[in-house]
């Protein structure tokens, strides 16, 4: 029989957790089926997740349709409800081996649905060991290594605990052993990934902080090219963070913060644990440390009770901060979150102030493209005529080059937002 078709929507975890997912059909000798990893972090996400399983049902006929996820996991009745729907699966019993062991045919076959619970879906909250499955290697060149699930916050506009949990970490010395595997099999960088990645340790024996583990991966895989964080909460970096921020070059010159809005009342309503200024000090504070630090940041526009004044906090924040890469979200109330109830900024205006963030943010893109002329950058190539910079900048080559393999490079222009480089 065919392999499952798996179809993943939203972050970059949920596209770790699909990698996962395979070896474990794999495993189980699951085959014929449609998986669709899905996410919950918008009402559009939600949206668009309904659309590609109808899809997908139209492309696969007779395929069974298993649906997981964070949107399966806080909203299962919804997806279970829908014809195209065989199976829903909670984000938690998506990285059992059991649960894939007991999904394999005759189980999935249409004629024998009624046999079993449509909906496999546990209290997530109830989870407590340490984040899921590992794996060795996810993309050809750039590993993700998910070192940490779930978060204990609970901002007002967010439904995502809701969908993974409270925060679990991987131990250190697991994910130490899992990178020299991944460094052995000719990895050159390794991101490091989860739900709320600055809240890693606090549930293990001492509470390490993620600095420990940044400081102490570099220091025991000496062969690591290239570490890089994913999204941080700037408020909650530690000391052996920014030392290792300033001292360790392995560590790549890019971070993408979790700031949400530039304004103070908006940043309180949201319940975040920063204020604007306390943003602006850490970006000042990292690139002191690390001139060629660059910043990307999530801001949402539209949050309730916004007005013009707020919203231009916020779009200021792109300058004060000086933030390269922007990913904007048009607020989108979420049903069962505080936020929801509070009173909303009307549509249209949402989707104006998201396309205002979105132009600062192509406009500090091409500015710092521009700053890049003449640089000298250390590229990872993910392709024979592209790579990135440690800053995380795509690079285009016009000559092909070897794939995975970290070559000097002169940047001598760009090409929309690309910079354009010659090997040395």
């Amino acid at each position: 029989m065919n392999a499952p078709v798996f179809a993943t929507l939203g972050c970059r975890l949920n596209a770790y957790e699909t990698e996962a997912m395979k070896e474990l059909a794999a495993a189980a000798g699951v085959n014929g089926a449609v998986v669709v990893n899905t996410c919950a972090v918008t009402a559009e996400a939600v949206r668009k997740a309904k659309q590609e399983i109808r899809r997908l049902a139209r492309e696969n006929p007779g395929a069974p349709v298993i649906v997981t996820g964070c949107a399966a996991q806080t909203e299962p009745e919804t997806f279970a409800a829908m014809p195209e729907v065989t199976k829903v699966i909670g984000n938690h019993e998506k990285m059992q081996a059991e649960t894939w062991t007991g999904l394999r045919a005759p189980l999935l076959a249409p004629d024998l649905i009624g046999v079993t619970e449509k909906t496999l879906v546990n209290d997530i909250m109830s989870v407590k060991e340490t984040a899921g499955h590992l794996i060795d290697g996810f993309g050809r060149h750039r590993a993700y290594v998910q070192v940490q699930n779930g978060c204990d916050h609970r901002c007002t506009f967010c439904i995502i605990p809701y969908g993974r949990g409270n925060s679990r970490s991987v131990p250190a010395g697991v994910v130490i052993e899992q990178i020299k595997r991944l460094v052995d099999k000719g990895f050159q960088e390794v991101v490091l990934t989860g739900v709320d990645l600055t809240s890693w340790g606090a549930d293990l024996p001492a509470t390490p902080r993620l600095g420990d583990l940044v400081m102490r991966i570099l220091r025991l895989v000496p062969d690591l090219a290239r570490l890089r964080i994913s999204s941080i909460d700037s408020i909650e970096a530690d000391e052996n963070l920014m030392q290792a921020i300033a001292t360790e070059s392995r560590l790549m010159p890019h971070l993408h913060l979790s700031l949400q809005a530039g304004d103070d009342m908006i940043l309180k309503r949201m319940k975040r644990r920063h204020l604007r200024d306390d943003a602006i000090r850490f970006c000042e504070e990292a690139r002191s440390l690390r001139p060629d630090l660059i910043f990307g940041a999530d801001i949402i526009a539209g949050f309730p009770t916004e007005t013009d004044e707020m919203f231009e906090n916020s779009l200021k924040l792109v300058s004060d901060c000086d933030l390269t890469f922007l990913h904007v979200f048009p607020y989108s109330p979420r049903k069962g979150t505080p936020a929801a109830r509070m009173p909303q900024v009307k549509g249209p205006l949402i989707r104006d102030r998201a396309a205002r963030l979105r132009t600062a943010g192509e406009s500090a893109l091409i500015r710092h493209l521009e700053s890049q002329q003449g640089a000298l950058h250390q590229v990872l190539t993910e392709g024979a005529h592209n790579g990135r910079t440690g800053q995380f900048t795509e690079v285009s080559f016009a000559a092909p080059q070897p794939e995975g393999r970290i070559i000097p490079a002169r940047i001598t222009g760009q090409d929309g937002a690309r910079l354009i480089a010659t090997p040395l």
